[in-house]
């Protein structure tokens, strides 16, 4: 069961603000889908009776067509050759991760059939400079699109079709790609923050955890799980505000961190009091 950190029982997919990259419903799916394409170090490409998993060789263009680094003297290069302008003949299979150590870490699967086509290099005409960094990054291999024609999103047992319209329409969350880094860092370099923000969660819950690590960063908040050895419960931590990048990330954290300053005071509480806020950038050195 989630908890709402005041203790009430809450939906993590429906943040009290903003949207929730993690949610899977409508316009969200899509981000869903934008968001684990976009935070995803590999993926499996399957075409004919191939399939190759693919480690730092793909890209995404502004509108969803994923580019691909693949050799094409490889088994799958020839069949994608064979299958090239044929309708979904290209699969992509996703699996979006927690970026931390932690049981339960799959938040979702995502499954792309599309048709697949040698890239284009007009195509970097409609890229902004971010895409063009990331194109020049991919192995120094033939380059392929696979244009979405249909998305399936599976999340929590549950499996849905994502419109493509919506998918083209959608952008993944603005700190998706940067999110295992910055988690990395807050549980490698700020340990005594994590413990902190834990002050926002409900004091028996608290108790009882043997652990709390944050296990979910996006531009909404930070998503904390208290473990214990046999369960485990996910608390959303909602930002005041919804951020756009780095900086309004380390403001969005020394929010919660003020609050949670302001929890550990209260008389009501029976915790240590939490720390001073921290002046350092927390996303980095």
């Amino acid at each position: 069961m989630a908890l709402h950190p005041a203790g009430r029982p809450t939906d993590l997919a429906h943040p009290p603000h903003g949207t929730d990259p993690l949610a899977a419903d409508g316009h969200d799916a899509a981000v869903v889908a934008r968001s684990a394409l976009s935070a995803a170090t590999s993926l499996r490409l399957a075409v004919a009776d191939a399939a190759v998993d693919l480690t730092g060789s793909h890209a995404v263009l502004p509108e969803g067509t994923v580019v691909l680094a693949v050799d094409a003297m490889s088994r799958t290069g020839g069949f994608l050759v064979a299958a090239r302008g044929r309708t979904g003949a290209a699969q992509i299979d996703v699996t979006h991760l927690v970026p931390v150590a932690a049981r339960s870490r799959v938040r979702a699967r995502l499954r792309i059939l599309g048709t697949a086509r040698p890239f284009d290099p007009a195509s970097l005409d409609l890229c902004d400079g971010d895409t063009v960094m990331s194109l020049l990054a991919l192995p120094p291999v033939a380059l392929w699109t696979v244009e979405p024609t249909r998305i399936r999103l599976t999340r929590d047992h549950d499996e849905r079709t994502v419109d493509t319209g919506a998918y083209r329409a959608a952008r993944a969350d603005p700190v998706a790609g940067d999110e295992a880094a910055h988690l990395h860092h807050l549980t490698g370099r700020h340990r005594d923050l994590v413990d902190q923000l834990a002050m926002l969660l409900d004091p028996t819950l608290r108790a009882s955890s043997a652990r709390v690590l944050p296990i979910a960063l996006d531009a909404d908040g930070v998503v904390l799980r208290a473990e214990a050895p046999h369960w485990h419960t996910d608390v959303r931590l909602a930002f005041p505000r919804r951020v756009a990048g780095a900086a309004g990330l380390t403001e969005g954290l020394r929010a919660l961190l003020a609050e949670a300053a302001r929890a550990a005071r209260s008389p009501d509480r029976t915790s240590r009091p939490a720390g001073s806020t921290c002046d350092c950038d927390l996303l980095s050195g």
